[in-house]
């Protein structure tokens, strides 16, 4: 079994609130776990209107395949409007 997981720091540009981040936020949870069928929560940065970290954690049998999912939700965070990414750690156990 291989767990993939990745760490991703956003910057949001738009809310001018919380309820409004969690808007957006939320948005981009549900769009990543119905597209890679992945587990996403946020897991820190939680009072702060305009920043975010993500945790993201994919299991499969193979380690190319985790990296090749991770590489997408990336990708897909990437073009998602209203966010920037800022950083990212990946590791696979």
């Amino acid at each position: 079994m291989i767990i993939g997981t990745c760490k991703i720091e956003l910057r949001l540009f738009s809310p001018n609130s919380l309820k409004e981040k969690r808007r957006i936020l939320n948005s981009l949870i549900e769009r990543l776990k119905n597209k890679f069928n992945i587990s996403v929560a946020e897991v820190g940065s939680n009072e702060l209107w305009q920043k975010s970290t993500l945790g993201i954690a994919v299991v499969t049998n193979n380690t190319s395949h985790a990296n090749e999912v991770l590489d997408k939700v990336i990708d897909f965070i990437d073009d998602f409007a209203d966010v920037e990414i800022i950083s990212v750690n990946i590791e696979i156990l």
